[in-house]
């Protein structure tokens, strides 16, 4: 039988369906599935990669990885736990992990973690003043289990100063890079249930707080200032991990999920910055002018609060669950 024609309230489809709520890279939705009655298995789908900003395809991986943890989360939540085997053909590199799901007991909050899922979203409005508290840093940081990926919160001054410098230095490389604005341009207002909504994006205000942004409204006004691309009392947690390759890039997209569930419980709002990540030169003084040389950055974390009172933002929109299932 054709999958795509599964039927509506199956337990892999219906995990399908959640997982691609997960956060990806300009919500370019990088991912393909199979399912086959009780497996499901996850492709990267190259014909959405960012070969400008992302040539090797870090990003795309990182996405399809936070993909996969929602995966997890949504087939324990379901009562259908995954046994998850990671890059599980040596011959086809696309095929980032299969999941075998198996009867199990729903969890006791399983109505909680399933809301999670549906509450997530990238807020990249100005956050409050009111600090991240470092003790709650510490336990966010915690929170991430992914083998072979760290949480590093990153409060001392000297530190921040350093990651606030190499991320100016990494926007002002991208910003000259007209190949790149029209990369970031084709994935605004794009319609058809993908892309960045130009309501989702700030207007550029020049305040010490604006968040660090890739795009401007509508995409194609000037930059917003550079005043202050980091406000001191933003949480910075940087996700790094001991090698620097595909299974690792797909661990810290799991361990970017974890991280961000946990975060939307707190009450707190997450904005991923890969830009430092994405400019060699950056990523390589982070690895070692941050990290001392002893692990590879991924991802840099930026997280606050947002006003009390502030309306939720629509979560940006996804494509249908037929369009990203394979025959």
């Amino acid at each position: 039988m054709d999958p795509r024609t599964a039927p509506s309230g199956s337990p892999a489809r219906r995990v399908v369906e959640l997982a691609c709520g997960a956060p990806s890279v300009h919500n370019t939705q990088p991912w393909l599935w199979r399912v086959d009655g009780t497996r499901v298995d996850l492709y990267a789908d190259r014909s959405r990669q960012l070969f400008v900003a992302d040539p090797a395809g870090r990003n795309l991986l990182v996405s399809c990885g936070a993909a996969l943890h929602q995966a997890r989360v949504a087939a324990q939540a379901l009562g259908t736990p995954a046994d998850v085997v990671l890059l599980p053909d040596p011959g086809d590199p696309d095929h980032l992990a299969r999941l075998e799901l198996r009867r199990g007991p729903r969890p006791a909050d399983a109505v909680e973690r399933l809301a999670t899922l549906a509450r997530r979203v990238t807020d990249r409005r100005r956050f409050t003043s009111w600090p991240v508290p470092e003790e709650r840093l510490a336990l966010l940081a915690a929170s991430v289990t992914t083998p072979g990926v760290r949480a590093l919160p990153l409060v001392d001054t000297t530190t921040r100063f350093r990651v606030e410098l190499l991320v100016e230095r990494a926007r002002d490389h991208q910003l000259g890079d007209a190949r790149l604005a029209a990369e970031q341009r084709s994935w605004v207002d794009r319609g058809r249930g993908e892309g960045v909504p130009s309501a989702s994006i700030p207007e550029p205000t020049g305040h010490a707080g604006a968040p660090v942004g890739r795009f401007t409204s509508g995409a194609a006004g000037p930059a917003a200032p550079r005043t202050g691309l980091l406000e001191g009392s933003d949480g910075l947690l940087a996700l790094c991990t001991d090698t620097d390759d595909p299974r690792a890039w797909l661990g810290t997209g799991e361990a970017l999920s974890q991280l961000w569930l946990a975060a939307t419980v707190d009450g707190l709002s997450v904005v991923p910055l890969s830009q430092v990540v994405e400019v060699p030169s950056t990523r390589e003084a982070m690895r070692t002018e941050v990290l001392g040389g002893l692990a590879h950055p991924q991802v840099l974390v930026r997280l606050g609060w947002q006003e009390i009172g502030r309306s939720q933002l629509p979560r940006t929109p996804r494509r249908p669950v037929d369009d990203v299932l394979l025959p």
